[in-house]
């Protein structure tokens, strides 16, 4: 359950992070389809129906009469899309072509006697126009249409009209005949009326059975078709369905999208998020440092430029989980290593720099990357001179070449010239007495090296720090890389103290939610604070001086620690 709660949870935030997509390919795909169906002509579709036999006109119809209309209706239904039928529906309304067999549907309704015929065209009256003909046409197939039935019937009809006068006339005789054989007493008299009795009966037997022969005639037979409802003026085109349409196009530009998201996803294996950081590195997940924002280093340094904002109080963040992991033996050298390069861990450990000077301790930042050093640049500084220079001279010590900066409690060493063979200086026994100097004068030194997986710098100086950051890249670090470097790391016996995700989201992935909010407070009393209009339980508790403190240090500092670093300075020289 847990499991499949991480797998949501990652899935959400894929689609978070690629909403943008999915919902510019839903718009493109329905805009596009939208503009398509706006193109295309219009079609229409009219309707008629017809009957087939007289099944219904029956007071007692079989089913015999009405499995034969159906069977009949079927083969109709086989003639309306014939080439005969349409040519002569076409001839009959003059048109100048005849309509194509794709246009023109028939269909039967189930169970039924009922044949309707449909007609697609762009224009409405011809379309209703075409179904009704279409209709007569196949109505003049069948013997309905023989113009001779009509006076055979009506031959037959007075026919029937004179049997059926002829045989009451004839019943009328048998009534009498049997009345007389009733009266008579004489045995040849009856003998005369049953004999006339039995002829009258013949007789009108005779009629009778000429009558049930002609009666079929008039009352029509089962091959007999009749329009049953002419098509009506369709008002509304069947085609295009451009709400229908649109909507279809638009699932498919978002079904093809996500799909493509999830390919991404799936071949990309960098990690995103910090619950993928901790799994594959199974440490803490200490903070998730915000995209910073600048291109120049010197506007990296967001915890001197803007104190107040929510990624400065994500190193705050950072140096409380430092502190915390180290409870039992605080530290007094912290390295800050990453898998690879470019991944922002010299950016990381000199915002740390700052975020724990700032809290009173003097901190060295040291920039022991003796292939690439940046430090130097990061806070405007000289790398003339440096780490190892002081490795390589006893005399005068490392401390000569420590710097000041412009941050209160915060020196900075820098890589110095960079020597041929890096890894040996790293584990040499000077390197040993360099670090031991370095903790001697000062409370925290925070070691910036080289990545750990390019070069063995990281394993071999990791093993000689009290505690080691590892720095991860939202979509740079690929997984492989976290593992391979927290277990080099290991296997050196180095402290591992947790992982930093940088240039995560803006919430990263729940580590860096509520920043927003605290940075508001916090700034709201920063400036009622500065103006004089604390609370009176923050200026009775001292609290609010405090934050003024604070707020004073990031604006007057600067002059000062100028005069205090020339101080040093000459003070060093004097030495």
């Amino acid at each position: 359950m847990e499991n499949q709660q991480i797998d949501l949870t990652q899935y959400w935030a894929t689609l978070r992070r690629w909403w943008w997509l999915l919902v510019a390919c839903a718009i493109v795909a329905g805009g596009s389809s939208f503009y398509g169906t706006t193109q295309m002509p219009r079609i229409y579709q009219a309707t008629s129906t017809v009957i087939v036999g007289q099944a219904l006109e029956q007071v007692n119809p079989s089913n015999q009469d009405f499995y034969i209309s159906q069977q009949l209706a079927e083969t109709y239904r086989e003639m309306v899309k014939r080439r005969p039928i349409l040519a002569a529906a076409a001839q009959s309304l003059g048109l100048s072509f005849i309509p194509s067999s794709g246009d023109v549907t028939a269909t039967t309704v189930p169970a039924t006697q009922l044949l309707e015929i449909s007609v697609r065209d762009t224009d409405p009256e011809r379309a209703r126009l075409l179904a009704d003909e279409i209709a007569q046409q196949l109505i003049l197939q069948s013997p309905t249409a023989d113009p001779t039935q009509d006076e055979r019937r009506e031959f037959i009809r007075a026919q029937l009209i004179d049997l059926e006068a002829k045989i009451d006339e004839t019943g009328e005789e048998i009534e009498a005949e049997q009345e007389r054989l009733e009266q008579s007493n004489s045995a040849r008299a009856i003998q005369q009326y049953q004999a006339n009795i039995q002829a009258l009966e013949a007789k009108r037997a005779g009629y009778q059975n000429t009558y049930a022969s002609l009666l079929p005639s008039v009352q029509g037979g089962t091959n007999r078709i009749a329009m049953f409802e002419e098509a009506t003026l369709p008002t509304r085109p069947i085609s295009p369905k451009v709400a229908e349409t649109v909507a279809s196009a638009a699932a498919i530009g978002l079904a093809l999208a996500l799909g493509g998201v999830l390919l991404i996803e799936y071949l990309d294996d960098t990690v995103r998020s910090p619950e993928e950081v901790s799994r594959l590195s199974q440490l803490p997940v200490m903070a998730a440092i915000a995209r910073m924002q600048g291109e120049a280093y010197t506007e990296k340094l967001v915890t001197v430029r803007d104190p107040l904002s929510p990624i400065s109080e994500a190193f705050r963040v950072l140096r409380t989980g430092v502190r915390f992991a180290s409870v039992d033996k605080p530290l007094q050298t912290l390295m800050v290593a990453s898998p690879g390069p470019s991944e922002g861990k010299s950016v990381t450990a000199a915002n740390l720099a700052v975020v724990f000077a700032e809290s009173g301790l003097r901190v060295v930042l040291v920039d022991s990357d003796l292939r690439r050093p940046v430090q130097h640049r990061v806070f405007g500084v000289s790398n003339l001179h440096g780490l190892s220079d002081g490795i390589l001279e006893s005399n005068p010590g490392v401390l000569e070449h420590v710097q000041p900066t412009d941050v209160e409690n915060l020196f900075v060493l820098t890589s110095g010239d960079i020597p041929p063979n890096p890894s040996e200086l790293l584990g040499s026994e000077r390197m040993a007495e360099v670090i031991e100097d370095l903790k001697r004068n000062y409370d925290l030194v925070i070691f910036d090296s080289p990545p750990a997986l390019v070069v063995t710098d990281a394993t071999v100086l990791g093993a000689r720090v009290d505690g080691v950051l590892l720095v991860t890249d939202s979509g740079q670090t690929h997984r492989r890389a976290v593992e391979r470097a927290t277990d080099d790391l290991r296997r050196s016996r180095a402290n591992l103290l947790g992982v930093v995700l940088n240039r995560a989201g803006e919430r990263g992935g729940g580590y860096g939610y509520g920043y927003g909010y605290y940075y508001y407070h916090y700034h709201y009393r920063y400036q009622h604070e500065g103006d004089g209009q604390g609370s009176g339980s923050d200026r009775g508790n001292g609290q609010g001086s405090s934050r003024k403190i604070i707020g004073r240090r990031h604006r007057s500092s600067h002059s000062s620690r100028r005069h205090k670093s020339s101080a040093s300075s000459r003070e060093q020289s004097s030495s």
